[in-house]
């Protein structure tokens, strides 16, 4: 019997990944990291910045994400979000870019306690990055 289930990830300029063969998946929500597997029970959960993990097969690849909504149904795990790019080959001006221009949003005075939280996160995981 497979242990296997569908995953596609969507951002809105494209269907970012799209794979059928998926064993396992690690996501950063908000309720902490989620590890999905086949057969997991129905879920939709918010994405914080942080990392998604993916093992297919005897590859794992990681992805870096800004944020999204998360929905697992029927073995269909389904990731929309507004930033996403591959940790293996990003360059790391890219990443240092990412993290000053977190840095100088923390510093602004009208930041609500949970968009500091985001912040701070982004800021936490891109760091452990570089």
């Amino acid at each position: 019997m497979s242990e296997q289930f569908n995953l596609e990830i969507v951002s809105p300029e494209k269907s970012f990944l799209k794979k059928d063969n998926v064993t396992e998946v690690v996501i950063p929500a908000f309720e902490g990291e989620m590890g999905i597997l086949k057969d997991h029970i129905s879920l939709i959960s918010f994405l914080k910045p942080g990392i998604i993990k993916i093992n297919s097969g005897n590859e794992e690849n990681s992805f870096y994400v800004d944020d999204g909504i998360v929905e697992f149904k029927d073995n269909n795990l389904s990731i929309l979000t507004s930033n996403i790019f591959d940790i293996s080959n990003t360059d790391k001006v890219k990443i240092q870019e990412m993290i000053k221009e977190a840095e100088s949003d923390l510093a602004s005075e009208n930041l609500d306690d949970q968009r500091r939280f985001i912040i701070s996160q982004k800021v936490e995981v891109l760091s452990s990055l570089n």
